[in-house]
């Protein structure tokens, strides 16, 4: 299936967002999601019909079900000049002429209510009436005809007309004024706290300052190729990835990894666009195009992470196309029902059933859902955590399991020859040999041995290089067969040599079939991988485990130093995927972190894999649901803990908007309430829901 990015206007709420979204899924061949925080719509579909008459197809669609509104293919929200910002649509419910609307409709209520005995008095009312509550007339008209009754437009205007039915003039305005205000408050705190969540993430490059001979040209970061040099000055951020060739300073980069402390950098050093230049002058020369480039990734996963919907978001949009036909029909069981009791038509009961009707819009709960896991993701990615979507959030926030690779996740990967065995060679020719095999592998041990053996002599032959998987290499030199690798070569090769049983890294090495010797080489523990065990088990990831492909024996001792619980080594990638699956077999929820480059397959199989993203590897951002981009497996236990805040607060806004709602319908039931204090709790709900949602953005440290 082919994907496709367009964006909406003119959707003001995501129950309204929901029903345009069930209305594309029955389209043949489509599968649409709608983001209601991003104003965003992914559609796959297959070749049923090609791209340009799908447009159309859901521009149909969508005005038909939402009056007003459409799709376009380009983000209006996003300006030319590349920033990144939100911007508030000139719809219905938050304009300047709606503010207009709504003090003049007052101004009348007020003169009505007031002037009610007066003669010429009668007009007021009405007018007051259609003057604030044409908009909503007319979208629940629009909406019938197209087949979609049951929304909040709906029960508005059932209710106030309704009012008007039974002669309350005033209380039919006074609903529809309340209402419109309440809707352009709520409007108004989604839209801050869209703004409060984008900013979070807010690395998108203005421009790039293109070096052209003794000449600058600032020109659009898209317009930069590979090997263009590029000039930052202190203040600006850094729009492309790139090598300094000049310069050196400081980078903030709090945005990519949520580190407060800055970044030495210096001729040589790589550089990260989204970072930013705090002191000095950089010439930087461009290693990707912008559309490769990590903050471009970065932003394509942030501005993605709301597309994959949790549990509770699905459950509250199923609930919410349910819930309105329900609320309307024991509305109605209340009129009928009291009329049949008293044996006449009982303006009571009716207005009991209009009251019901007001209290029942779902407005807080659709909004501050999704709003809480937007907000969440957002904390959690200013803490240098990226999450691919609210369904990963959730799980992050079940973990109880943690599995840790070992190289490049709680050890640094930055391998040192400790000790060099001598067997049948000395020490020299013993590196020097496994240097000259080695040389062309990318691989951190053999990177190590080729720094300690020093520069290999360019004049020596080397044939016949040969890769073993998960054993080592060989190579011939000068006409001698070299083997370097683990036991399991030396073994496989039926080599005579002496089995090492220390904790390092083992590199044997033969020659001609004959043990020359053995290289040892030591791995550095990362500086905060105790403290990130450590945290874990703080709160309650009790249970840790290390699968590693070195021996047992390394495996055991690096867990023992850093409090992880148990440890399995010479593992095959394979071996590391059913182990996973083995403890999720055992009803464990389990995260996978590695390094994802060699562990892809495990940070799929695990219920979360969570890759340290090496502030921007390109396999990590593939393989994971969750990036750590600092590299800090600290940072897990943060992620977690602003997950399992972020899904509180969804339930917490779920049984408040429930319970209060529950409440104020009985009250309705039973008569012991107004339409206005119906339209008040209906709005205030809805506010105090997206205030508590906001709390989602700060991530407990």
């Amino acid at each position: 299936m082919t994907t496709y990015t367009y964006y909406f206007t003119e959707i003001d709420c995501p129950n309204c967002a929901a029903r345009v979204e069930a209305g594309f899924n029955k389209i043949e061949g489509i599968q649409a999601n709608i983001d209601f925080m991003q104003n965003k719509v992914i559609v796959k579909s297959s070749a049923v019909m090609d791209e340009s008459a799908l447009f159309d197809t859901l521009n149909q669609i969508s005005s038909k079900l939402e009056p007003g509104s459409a799709i376009h293919r380009e983000n209006p929200d996003q300006k030319s000049d590349h920033t990144f910002h939100s911007h508030e649509h000139e719809h219905s419910k938050n304009n300047p002429f709606l503010i207009g609307r709504m003090i003049l409709s007052g101004a009348l209520l007020l003169i009505g209510i007031l002037c009610k005995q007066a003669s010429w008095s009668f007009w007021i009312l009405p007018t007051a009436y259609i003057l604030i509550g044409y908009d909503i007339l007319y979208s629940a008209l629009s909406n019938i005809l197209a087949g979609s009754i049951f929304d909040e437009n709906f029960l508005m205007c059932v209710a106030s007309l309704g009012a008007m039915a039974l002669g309350d003039q005033a209380e039919a305005v006074g609903v529809m004024l309340f209402y419109q205000v309440g809707e352009y408050f709520q409007n108004r705190a989604v839209d801050q706290s869209r703004k409060s969540i984008e900013s979070l993430m807010d690395i998108r490059p203005d421009s790039a300052t293109l070096l052209v001979g003794d000449s600058t040209k600032v020109v659009s970061p898209e317009e930069v190729k590979v090997g263009d040099l590029i000039v930052i000055k202190p203040g600006e951020r850094i729009p492309l990835d790139g090598k300094v060739v000049s310069g050196e300073a400081l980078l903030d980069t709090m945005a990519l990894t949520g580190e407060s402390l800055p970044r030495s950098v210096s001729k040589g050093d790589a550089v990260l666009s989204g970072s930013i230049v705090t002191d000095a002058l950089l010439k930087v020369e461009v290693s990707k195009t912008y559309g490769q480039s990590t903050v471009a990734k970065i932003l394509q996963l942030v501005e993605n992470a709301t597309a994959n919907k949790a549990v509770s978001e699905k459950f509250i949009t199923r609930f919410a196309r349910v819930y309105t036909p329900i609320v309307c029909l024991i509305a109605f069981v209340i009129a009928a029902g009291g009329s049949l009791y008293e044996g006449a038509l009982s303006t009571e009961f009716i207005h009991r059933a209009l009251i019901f009707l007001v209290i029942s819009c779902p407005c807080a709960l659709v909004i501050s859902v999704p709003l809480s896991f937007f907000a969440g993701i957002g904390g959690i990615g200013k803490a240098g955590v990226l999450l691919k979507g609210s369904n990963h959030l959730e799980t992050l926030a079940k973990l109880d399991t943690v599995v840790f690779d070992k190289t490049g996740t709680l050890t640094k990967g930055d391998f040192k020859v400790s000790e060099v065995i001598e067997a049948n060679k000395n020490r020299a020719e013993i590196l020097r040999l496994a240097a000259l095999v080695e040389q062309s592998s990318t691989h951190p041990i053999a990177v190590s041995i080729v720094e300690a053996a020093g520069k290999p002599d360019p004049k020596v032959t080397v044939s016949d290089v040969r890769e073993i998987f998960h054993q080592g290499m060989s190579a011939m030199i000068n006409k001698q067969r070299i083997l370097v690798g683990n036991e399991t070569l030396m073994k496989e090769n039926n080599i005579d040599f002496v089995i090492n049983d220390s904790p390092y890294s083992k590199v044997y090495v033969a020659v001609d079939d004959l043990y020359a010797g053995l290289i040892l080489l030591s791995d550095t523990i990362k500086d905060d991988a105790i403290a990130a065990v450590k945290s874990l088990k703080e709160i309650g990831i009790q249970n840790t485990v290390l699968l590693s492909g070195d021996v047992s024996d390394i495996a055991l001792a690096v867990a023992k130093k850093v409090g992880v619980d148990q440890a399995y080594g010479q593992m095959y990638p394979s071996q590391k995927v059913e182990k996973v699956k083995e403890l999720m077999d055992g009803g464990n929820v389990v995260g996978f972190i590695g390094d994802g480059i060699n562990d892809a397959p495990v940070l799929v199989s695990a219920n979360l894999g969570v890759a340290m993203g090496g502030i921007g590897s390109d396999a990590a951002l593939e393989a994971a649901d969750a990036i750590i981009m600092d590299d800090k497996p600290s940072k897990l236990s943060i992620a977690i803990k602003g997950a399992r805040k972020t899904v509180r607060i969804v339930k917490q806004n779920i049984v408040f908007a429930l319970a209060l709602k529950a409440v104020f319908l009985l009250l309705g039931a039973l008569g012991l309430t107004n339409m206005w204090m119906a339209v008040f709790a209906d709005v205030g709900v809805a506010l105090l829901a997206v205030v508590n949602a906001m709390r989602a953005l700060k991530v407990p440290s």
